[in-house]
């Protein structure tokens, strides 16, 4: 995999994060807006045959990361053997930078059938009336959708309702998986600090008494403080009962007291060098299993690098730790729309259909490996826990608690200025309180 530089903050750059790993299965943490309609559709049509056809997809990443697709794609083909695909890659540094790439793309002409989409770009593109209403092909496969809806986590249909587009269509199935935030902590960089594990009820004051201790003991980092939306920032707001907006994204949340004390203790871990410095370049996966990082943050997608370098056995994955006594995360989720103009509308419906059952997020959960699945059976099921570290049905079980990445319409410009921000803050350019003034300012003039 090519290196990736994650974040727009010019202070805060990683190899291999989040985006940059799910780049290689082309999964983000991503879209379910409306989902409400699945347990609602009464209407049913003739399911139409479907001939000889190819549907051109479009997603996050390389070209030679195309094939990271091809067991989806394989898998849904024999169902549907006279359907082919065409991947297409836009390589980005994060969700933002690619809904600008594809908004730019389709104002040139370009056509696609099927997009690759994450939270942080849902609403922009139903905004821009360029995606499909799914509301008539639900209604005619009901029995098929109620079933997945039954088996999905009640609060990513929760979520699916109430950050829908306004004009109340439904454009996005729970598909493709959903990403939560752990604790990835390196089991044996806390033995040879002499320290016990931590628990799912760690503080942050547990947390920086172990950073120092694992410092001074074997000069290892505890943890990699960044600017990226998810990963780095969203994180500490919402385990100290914070985050950037309000519960219905209308309105700036960034200046309260809880995100100042967030933005100033992410700040305090890069001053007692707990933190690789912001700026620098590395990767917290090769660092982590080396032995030189005790924690990364990280949903289901790190486990990629994890396997590959042969140390499932050296992670045990535990709660985000936290300010008070509740627990925090974001939650991100796949979206996959059908472009309103795409001529193989019938067989790009039934792709992003199969990506919502049983089989074709079994597929995600063992060849990708890169989201948790949206469906409980699966999320309980070998195909996900097999080949992963031990606590790994909790990235699913915070959903229980986790907050929606707030993603508004306008969600790729109020990333670039959370990030921006907070990467000034990090680096020591402006104090986190001044900092989060200013970022509350800027999202409130987006807003």
């Amino acid at each position: 995999m090519a290196e990736h530089k994650e974040g727009s903050a010019p202070n805060t750059k990683s190899v291999f994060s989040r985006r940059s790993v799910l780049k290689t299965a082309g999964i983000g943490a991503a879209g379910i807006a409306g989902a409400s309609a699945l347990s609602s559709c009464s209407k049913k049509a003739a399911v139409p045959k479907i001939g000889d056809s190819t549907v051109s997809f479009v997603f996050l990443g390389s070209a030679d990361q195309a094939k990271s697709w091809d067991a989806l794609f394989q898998g849904f083909k024999k169902k549907f053997p006279q359907v082919d695909f065409k991947a297409n890659a836009i390589p980005s540094d994060n969700w933002a930078a690619f809904a600008d790439a594809v908004a730019v793309q389709l104002a040139g002409g370009a056509k696609y059938d099927v997009l690759n989409l994450a939270t942080e770009g849902a609403l922009l593109f139903a905004d821009k009336g360029v995606v499909l209403p799914l509301d008539d092909l639900i209604a005619r496969d009901k029995a098929e959708m109620d079933a997945a809806l039954a088996d999905t986590h009640p609060r990513l249909v929760e979520f699916g309702k109430k950050y829908g587009p306004s004009d109340g269509k439904t454009y996005y199935i729970p598909s493709g998986g959903m990403n939560c935030m752990a604790a990835w902590v390196n089991k044996e960089v806390f033995q040879k600090a002499g320290l016990d594990l931590p628990t799912d009820d760690w503080t942050w004051d547990d947390f920086l008494k172990a950073g120092r201790t694992i410092k001074q003991k074997t000069g290892a980092f505890m943890f990699p403080v960044t600017a990226e939306y998810f990963v780095g920032i969203m994180p500490w707001l919402t385990t100290n009962g914070a985050s950037t907006m309000n519960e219905d994204w209308t309105e700036a949340t960034c200046d309260t007291p809880q995100a100042i004390e967030a933005a100033a203790f992410a700040r305090q871990l890069v001053v007692e060098k707990l933190s690789p410095p912001p700026g620098g370049t590395f990767d917290r996966f090769e660092l982590g299993i080396k032995g030189d990082l005790a924690v990364f943050g990280g949903g289901r997608w790190p486990v990629l690098a994890v396997r590959a370098a042969k140390a499932v056995d050296k992670y045990e994955i535990f709660d985000f730790p936290h300010k008070g006594a509740e627990r925090g995360s974001p939650v991100g989720w796949a979206c996959f729309p059908i472009m309103k103009a795409s001529e193989n509308i019938d067989a790009s419906w039934e792709f992003v259909k199969y990506l919502s059952t049983y089989e074709g997020a079994s597929v995600f959960a063992k060849s990708g490996g890169t989201a948790s699945p949206c469906l409980k059976s699966v999320a309980e099921s070998q195909d996900y826990l097999a080949d992963s570290p031990v606590g790994t049905e909790k990235l699913y079980k915070a959903l229980d608690y986790a907050t929606a990445i707030p993603s508004p319409t306008k969600g790729n410009l109020t990333q670039r200025k959370i990030e921006d921000v907070w990467g000034q803050i990090i680096a020591g350019n402006i104090k986190p309180d001044a900092g989060m003034k200013k970022m509350q300012s800027e999202i409130t003039a987006l807003l």
